[in-house]
């Protein structure tokens, strides 16, 4: 078992009130916190990620370069919402000119969220995550990002490069959902890794899909035993496979694994 050191990662639109299990950041503003992956399993990242203000919108190059990833939202000020795909049809031109003068957020399909809302986010797909919210991404640990606007900030963008990326179109209805609040759920099954959230023992058909290879474990209620080492939230490990990992029959945890 491997418990992964954390880096936290100020943002300018981060917060300095993050929750307790994180501990005092000392009036920094705390946009991210990263689980730093082994080098033996490097192929994802975790990270917990708290805004209080928009994040940029952005996208991440599709193909080899590329990065998937999803969120799973934690809690959410009212009103808060995030954006995922365009609205309409629009070229190149018409992306470009708006995000010069900042109306590419109109163009955008904006989604008001709550906790337990869970979205997939190929790579291609034009983004941007609003003020208001404590999530988890799981993602490919490739840090490859092109920024189309930032809301003023003082940081590059990268239109070229960005809207070469845009995949246009809106996002499937079938990549989000709101999840139960209890229960064993498969989230994400490739092609570049897979997600489950597990409640107390693994079930007869999440096991065989993980094998006996080594799976991501980031405890969201009680503490898991990890090879027998224990995990708790704000936490996350490594384990030898998931037959190493127990949770208490009102546990829950998000285990992930790469599909390659």
């Amino acid at each position: 078992m491997t418990l992964l050191p954390t880096r936290a990662v100020e943002k300018p639109w981060g917060r300095a009130d993050l929750p307790a299990a994180f501990g005092d950041p000392a009036s920094k503003v705390i946009g991210e916190v990263w689980f730093e992956p082994p080098a033996d399993f490097s192929a994802i990242l975790a990270k917990y990620i708290f805004t209080s203000e928009p994040l940029s919108v952005q996208v991440h190059p599709p193909g080899g370069a590329g990065k998937d990833e999803c969120w799973l939202i934690l809690a959410a000020d009212p009103g808060a919402q995030l954006a995922i795909g365009l609205s309409g049809g629009q070229d190149r031109d018409e992306l470009a000119a708006a995000s010069c003068d900042g109306s590419i957020t109109e163009l955008l399909d904006w989604y008001p969220v709550k906790a337990g809302d869970f979205f997939y986010v190929p790579a291609g797909t034009i983004h941007a995550i609003g003020a208001g919210l404590s999530l988890i991404e799981v993602q490919q640990n490739i840090d490859l990002t092109y920024r189309l606007y930032d809301y003023g900030r003082l940081r590059p963008l990268h239109l070229e490069e960005g809207l070469a990326a845009v995949q246009s179109g809106p996002h499937p209805p079938e990549l989000r959902r709101h999840l139960p609040a209890e229960g064993s759920l498969t989230l994400v099954e490739g092609p570049v890794f897979r997600l489950d959230r597990l409640a107390g023992t693994p079930d007869a058909t999440i096991t065989p899909r993980y094998g006996d290879r080594q799976v991501l474990v980031m405890p969201l209620l009680g503490i898991a035993r990890v090879d027998q080492v224990e995990v708790g939230p704000a936490q996350c490990a490594v384990a030898s496979s998931l037959q190493a990992v127990q949770l208490p029959a009102d546990g829950m945890a998000l285990i992930a694994q790469p599909c390659r």
